[in-house]
């Protein structure tokens, strides 16, 4: 195909997307399980959403250990034998957008670790699944064709998801799948942040992701949203030139570290000022070094960052290098890399509930990497489901373990 007719085929990809983001969503919400009181004490786990595979696993954080995984597609053909024939047709734009299924894009554990919340994909929509069951206990479709990013409040009363064709962030009531509330983001929303505490909720946006470089001023607005998280009213924005990745953002909301699309490395951004402070370039693999800017992995030369708990370190997925680095901060020199066979794809990164390691999703391996922030060494690697891509940490019932599926 020619330049100009994968150019063309963009824009039509693109104006499909706007058009139908205005079609209206439907919600389906039934009333969650009531609570069960504590037996046992909470499990830290690092929950990994495999994206291709419609699962979550659950990885014991202290262990290393594939505790098992829950489906949250067992809906999947009920779901798409429901959808009108324009749904349906737009589903299929965006699978062949995205490469493929991508049935898991978020999922977050509620704070009495029973209640599995997840955002489905290509599916549009989220869903709230009881772990001990796998009983689906809600499902509500968001504005749109897509659903992102997520994040969930300290309190595990609000979730919060990107309704990416829709330009807007969506709040939903964790007891009963209700929409709450909305604001409006950037072009393309993507990942979600609540501040440290609590206040406020920074959503990141991307741009068109379908458009080539060379279009860039055609992917629309990329920037941080900045909002009142009680209120949902924007308080301010920050633009960029290009869309707004991975972030991760200081206790005290003076700084953030962001990897930003095409960028082979990271920017550190004053928050109070509104201005980059400091540009990052990370080295080059050789196969990375070799690839085009268009041939990146949805715009992303580096994708996946994670900040330690002492806030000395960061951990950064070097997408198409295939490598992890550790950087130190203040002074944003590199400590090391743990590097992985060409082609493995590192798309995100978390840091584990013991604060001291990072761990990245090899999302060509099917694998989980295990970085130590001290040594900037690997000090485990685990087999998950097909295309892992997102990861949160999170505390599980241990008595809700048995409703999990043995990794094979």
């Amino acid at each position: 195909m020619s330049r100009l007719a994968r150019t063309t085929a963009a824009l039509a990809l693109a104006l499909a997307l706007s058009v139908t983001a205005a079609l209206p969503s439907a919600t389906a919400a039934a009333p969650a399980a009531p609570e069960a009181p504590a037996s046992e004490a909470l499990r830290d786990v690092v929950l990994v959403g495999n994206s291709a595979d419609g699962t979550v696993s659950f990885l014991d954080a202290r262990t290393y250990r594939n505790l098992g995984t829950l489906d949250v597609v067992p809906d999947l053909e009920e779901v798409l034998r429901g959808m009108d024939p324009l749904r349906r047709a737009a589903y299929e734009v965006v699978r062949q957008q995205a490469g493929g299924d991508k049935f898991v894009d978020d999922a977050h554990l509620s704070p009495d670790g029973r209640t599995l919340y997840v955002s489905r994909g290509n599916l549009g929509d989220t869903a709230a699944y009881d772990v001990a069951t796998g009983r689906q206990l809600w499902r509500t479709h968001l504005a749109g064709l897509k659903a992102d990013h997520a994040a969930l409040s300290a309190d595990g009363r609000t979730f919060v998801v990107s309704a990416i064709t829709a330009a807007k962030a969506q709040t939903i009531d964790t007891a009963t799948g209700r929409i709450t509330g909305e604001f409006p983001t950037g072009t393309y929303p993507h990942e979600n942040i609540y501040s440290a505490d609590g206040s406020l909720i920074y959503n990141m946006s991307i741009g068109v992701t379908s458009l080539p470089k060379a279009l860039n001023f055609l992917k629309g607005s990329k920037q941080v949203t900045v909002v009142d998280a009680r209120t949902l009213k924007v308080v301010r924005t920050h633009t960029f030139d290009r869309g707004v990745r991975p972030a991760v953002i200081t206790p005290d909301g003076r700084t953030m570290y962001a990897q930003l699309s095409y960028l082979n490395g990271f920017i550190e951004y004053d928050l109070e000022a509104g201005r980059t402070v400091r540009t990052v370039e990370m080295p080059f693999s050789p196969a990375g070094a070799a690839l085009k800017p268009d041939d990146y992995p949805q715009n992303s030369a580096h994708h996946g960052m994670a900040m330690n708990a002492a806030r000395d370190k960061l951990c950064m997925a070097g997408t198409i290098d295939d490598y992890t680095a550790v950087v130190s901060r203040p002074a944003l020199a590199t400590d090391g890399f743990v590097h992985y066979p060409q082609g493995s794809l590192p798309y995100w990164s978390v840091t584990g509930p013991d604060g001291g390691t990072c761990w990245v999703t090899l999302s060509n391996r099917d694998e989980v990497s295990v970085v130590d922030y001290a040594t900037a060494e690997e000090v485990a690697r685990i087999k998950v489901g097909d295309f892992p891509q997102r990861e949160r940490t999170g505390r599980v019932a241990p008595e809700a373990l048995a409703g999990l599926t043995p990794q094979e």
